[in-house]
C-alpha cells in the first residue's frame, strides 16, 4: 500500500493542471482501493456548501451541480464532524441524502474523510462500493493519508486561482505564517526568482585556467559593488550596526573565503561557473544539516551570494529599481539582506518569506525599517503569484492573496488608523507614564542594534531594560575581542547615561546561533543555550564581562542580566566569574564598582526558586516570550503551532501574578520585558499585578504610555481580577478588548482576529 501511495503522490504532483491532478487522484484511489466510486467534494465558502468537483463512478453530469451544506447528507456530516465516516450500509444512516443526478443509489458501503489544511476544512474525499462491507483500518488510513496530500494541493490551487470555483476576481486565499515584523501593507506581489540556478551548471574542463580565474574575480567584484550600492541606499534608514550586515556579505566574498576556495577548484580542473556551484553547494549542505534558524539563514546568505556571482558569470542582469511597482510585496523562498537593499524604500510595502524566522537577518532589518514581514509561509505556492494583489499582516502573521474589496477596505482603514494614531500619540511621548490616580510606571526599551536613538529616547524612558549583546556577535565572523566589545558597550552606556542599561550576557542557542560557533542539537530550545553555554566557555563570558565593566567606568549605569538560568548553582558560578573579573581589573589598575546583577525569569523552574535567587542577585527580569513558550510547550517560530502561542493564556497570567506577589514579598525589583509588556492590554494587566517596570521595543512605547495615562491603577487591578477568573486565551482576549472598548482605548490595541 505504501508503494501505491508513493506512486499516486508522484503522479498528482507531476500533473500539469489541478483538473488533471484531481482526475488522476480519483482514478488511482478507486483502483488502489478496488472501489466502485471515488469522488472529491470541494467546500465553497460563498455557497457554504460542499460541491461535487470530480468523480469516477458517479454520473459526470452531477459534477459542479450537486452541493451539500455542512452537516447535510453523509458528505456534509463528514465535513461537520471533521473525522472519517465508515459505513457498511450508507442508506440506513439517518443523515443519508439521495441525489438522483449522481446515480449513487447502487452503492452501499461508504467511506468519507475530511480534507483539512491548517484547521481549515477544504473538502471531503469519498469512496463507495456496491458490495456491503466496512472498509478495514488499512484502507481508512490510506484514504486519510491521500486527503492530507490533497490538502496541500488544494491550498496551492486556492492561492493561485486554479480552482474554477475560486478563480473569480473576489476569490481570495489566506496563508498563515510567523509574524516576524509588525505592520500591515497592501500591494502587488513581486516573486523573487533565483538570479541563477546553481544546480543546473554543467561540469566543464577549462581551456584557460587564468581566464576563468580572472572572470570569477570580475564577477565577485561586480557583486561587491551591487551589495555596496544596496547598503548605501539603506544607510540613512538603519543604524551602523545594522549596516554591518552588509559588511558580512563583503567578508564572505573576500579573498580568504569564497573566492579562494573557488579559485582552488578551478585550478583542480573545473570552469568558473562549475567551481562556484560546487563550493556553494558544499557550504550550503553543511549549514543546512544544522537544525536551527540562524544557521539556515547563513545557508541562505551563501546561496544568495553564489547565485549573484553566477548571474554575473552568465551575464544576466538583475532587476532594476524601476521594475518594482509602488507597494511592492517581495515574496521569495528566501529573502536576503542584500536583495532587500535593492528595492527603493518608497516602493517597498511588505515582505513574505517561505523560509526564515523572526530572528533572521532580514527580520532584523525589516523591524528596523518598519516593514511588515511574514515568514515561515511553508505552504505558499510561489511560481504563479507574480503580480497578484496581496495584503501582508505582520501583526497576525497572515497573507491574503487576491483579497476582495471588503477586506482591502478593512485593512486600508486599519493602516490609516495606525498612521493617524502614531501621529497623535507622538505628542504625548515626553509626558510621564502616570495613571489618573497617580500611580507611576517605569517604561524602558529593549535594544540590540541601534544606538543612535539614545538622545531622542532619553526623555521618554526610564532606561534600557534589555540590551541584547548577542546581536553584535551575530553580525561578525568571529567572537569580538574585549576591546571591540568594550567600544560597543561604551557607546550604548554613554548613549543612555545616566539612565540604567541592563546588558544581558551572551544568549546564544535555540533560535540564535553564531556561524563560527555552531551548536548541533535535536531540540536546541531545551538544550545548550544561554548561561549554559557561557559557563561551559568561561573564556567567552570573562571577556564579555570585562568589556562591560571597563565600558561602565565613570558612568556607573551598567546592570548585568544572566539569561536562561534554571538553578542557583548557575548563578553562583556566574557571580564567581564576575567577581573575578572585577578583581582582575583592579589588579590592572582599573577601579570598577560591582554593578547590579539580575536573573532572567524565563525557565519555569525559576518560578519556584525565587527566594533562593533573591539571596544572590539584585533584581529579576521576566522574559515573558520564553516563559510563555516554555509554559505552553510551543515553539512560536514554528508556523504549524504558532497560533497556540499566546502570552494571555490563563496559565501564563497566573504564573506572572504569583511571581509579582512573591517578588514584592522578597523585596526584589522585578521588571517584565517581551511582547506582553509591549501590548497595551498586557501592560495594564502587568500593572495590576504589581509590576512597576516594563521594557519593550521602541514602537510599542507610545501605545503603552497612552494606556497607562488613561486607566487608573484601581481599574487595572479590577481588570486583573476579572481576567484571572477566565478559562481560555480567547476569553481573556475578548474580555480585554471589551474593557478597553468601554474605556475608549480599543484603538490602542494591535489588530487581532
Amino acid at each position: 500500500m505504501l508503494e501505491i501511495l508513493r506512486r499516486i503522490i508522484q503522479e498528482v504532483n507531476g500533473a500539469r493542471s489541478l483538473d488533471a491532478a484531481l482526475a488522476t487522484m480519483v482514478r488511482r484511489i478507486r483502483k488502489a482501493m478496488r472501489a466502485d466510486v471515488c469522488s472529491f467534494y470541494l467546500y465553497d465558502a460563498d455557497q457554504k456548501a460542499l460541491v461535487l468537483m470530480e468523480t469516477i463512478g458517479l454520473r459526470t453530469q452531477a459534477v459542479g451541480h450537486v452541493a451539500l451544506p455542512i452537516g447535510e447528507g453523509l458528505v456534509g456530516t463528514v465535513a461537520r464532524r471533521e473525522e472519517p465516516l465508515n459505513l457498511e450500509d450508507a442508506q440506513s444512516h439517518p443523515n443519508f441524502r439521495y441525489f438522483e443526478a449522481t446515480g449513487e443509489e447502487r452503492y452501499s458501503s461508504f467511506l468519507g474523510v475530511p480534507i483539512i489544511h491548517q484547521r481549515r476544512m477544504l473538502g471531503v474525499l469519498v469512496v463507495q462500493q456496491a458490495e456491503r462491507r466496512r472498509y478495514d483500518e488499512e484502507e481508512e488510513a490510506f484514504l486519510v493519508t491521500m486527503a492530507a496530500q490533497l490538502a496541500g494541493v488544494l491550498a496551492h490551487a486556492i492561492a493561485t486561482g486554479s480552482l474554477n470555483q475560486l478563480a473569480r476576481p473576489d476569490g481570495q486565499a489566506t496563508f498563515i505564517g510567523v509574524a516576524a515584523s509588525p505592520g500591515m501593507a497592501i500591494g502587488e506581489a513581486v516573486v523573487l526568482a533565483p538570479p541563477a540556478d546553481l544546480d543546473s551548471v554543467p561540469d566543464l574542463i577549462p581551456s584557460d585556467v587564468e581566464y576563468e580565474i580572472a572572470r570569477l574575480k570580475e564577477a565577485i567584484g561586480q557583486v561587491k559593488d551591487d551589495i555596496r550600492a544596496a547598503g548605501e541606499r539603506l544607510a540613512n534608514r538603519i543604524s551602523a550596526q545594522e549596516l554591518a550586515l552588509f559588511e558580512v556579505y563583503q567578508q564572505m566574498l573576500g579573498e580568504a573565503a569564497l573566492s579562494q576556495e573557488v579559485e582552488k577548484r578551478i585550478r583542480e580542473g573545473q570552469w568558473a561557473p562549475g567551481a562556484l556551484a560546487d563550493v556553494v553547494r558544499r557550504h550550503v549542505q553543511y549549514l543546512e544539516r544544522v537544525d536551527d534558524d540562524y544557521l539556515r539563514e547563513r545557508a541562505a546568505d551563501v546561496r544568495d551570494l553564489g547565485r549573484r556571482v553566477l548571474a554575473h558569470l552568465q551575464e544576466e542582469s538583475p532587476r532594476t529599481p524601476d521594475e518594482y511597482p509602488h507597494g511592492t510585496v517581495l515574496i521569495g523562498d528566501e529573502i536576503s539582506v542584500a536583495l532587500l537593499g535593492e528595492v527603493p524604500r518608497e516602493r517597498l510595502g511588505g515582505l513574505v518569506s517561505v523560509r526564515g524566522s523572526s530572528n533572521s537577518h532580514v527580520a532584523i532589518i525589516a523591524r528596523a525599517m518598519g516593514i511588515p514581514l511574514v515568514s515561515g509561509m511553508v505552504d505558499l505556492p510561489l511560481p504563479r503569484l507574480g503580480g497578484a494583489k496581496l495584503i501582508v499582516d505582520g501583526h497576525r502573521g497572515r497573507l491574503f492573496v487576491r483579497p476582495g474589496p471588503e477586506l482591502i477596505s478593512h485593512y486600508q482603514s486599519q493602516i490609516n488608523e495606525e498612521r493617524a494614531l502614531s501621529a497623535l500619540l507622538e505628542n504625548e511621548q515626553d509626558l510621564p507614564s502616570v495613571t489618573p490616580d497617580n500611580h507611576s510606571m517605569t517604561l524602558m526599551v529593549n535594544t540590540g542594534l541601534a544606538v543612535d536613538t539614545g538622545a531622542s529616547l532619553k526623555s521618554r524612558i526610564g532606561g534600557v531594560g534589555l540590551y541584547r549583546t548577542e546581536v553584535p556577535f551575530m553580525i561578525t565572523e568571529r567572537f569580538p575581542g574585549e576591546q571591540e566589545q568594550m567600544r560597543m558597550y561604551r557607546e550604548q552606556l554613554e548613549s543612555f547615561a545616566p539612565l540604567p542599561v541592563v546588558m544581558r550576557t551572551l544568549d546564544i542557542g535555540g533560535d540564535k546561533d553564531l556561524p563560527y560557533f555552531p551548536i548541533e542539537e535535536a531540540n536546541p530550545f531545551l538544550g545548550w543555550r544561554g548561561i549554559r553555554v557561557t559557563l561551559d566557555h568561561p573564556e567567552v563570558l570573562m571577556v564579555q564581562v570585562r568589556a562591560m565593566l571597563r565600558a561602565s567606568q565613570g558612568l556607573d549605569n551598567l546592570q548585568i542580566l544572566l539569561p536562561m538560568v534554571s538553578n542557583v548553582e548557575e548563578v553562583d558560578d556566574a557571580l564567581r566569574l564576575i567577581n573575578r573579573a572585577i578583581d582582575e581589573l583592579g589588579e590592572e589598575g582599573l577601579d570598577v564598582s560591582r554593578p547590579l546583577i539580575g536573573v532572567m525569569i524565563e525557565v519555569p523552574a525559576t518560578l519556584y526558586q525565587l527566594e533562593a535567587l533573591s539571596r544572590r542577585v539584585d533584581f529579576f527580569s521576566v522574559g515573558s516570550n520564553d516563559l510563555t513558550q516554555y509554559l505552553l510547550a510551543v515553539d512560536r517560530n514554528n508556523p504549524r503551532v504558532a497560533e497556540l502561542y499566546d502570552s494571555c493564556h490563563p496559565a501564563v497570567l497566573l504564573a506572572l501574578y504569583q511571581l509579582a506577589v512573591e517578588s514584592q514579598r522578597l523585596g526584589v525589583p522585578t521588571s517584565v520585558c517581551g511582547e506582553l509588556a509591549g501590548d497595551p492590554a498586557g501592560a495594564l494587566l502587568l500593572m495590576g499585578m504589581g509590576f512597576q517596570t516594563l521594557s519593550m521595543n521602541v514602537p510599542s512605547l507610545s501605545r503603552v504610555r497612552a494606556a497607562i495615562r488613561r486607566v487608573s491603577f484601581k481599574a487595572a487591578t479590577e481588570l486583573l481580577k476579572e481576567t484571572l477568573a477566565l478559562d481560555s486565551p480567547k476569553e481573556v482576549r475578548n474580555h480585554l478588548n471589551l474593557r478597553l472598548k468601554g474605556w475608549k482605548l480599543s484603538h490602542l490595541l494591535p489588530p487581532r482576529d
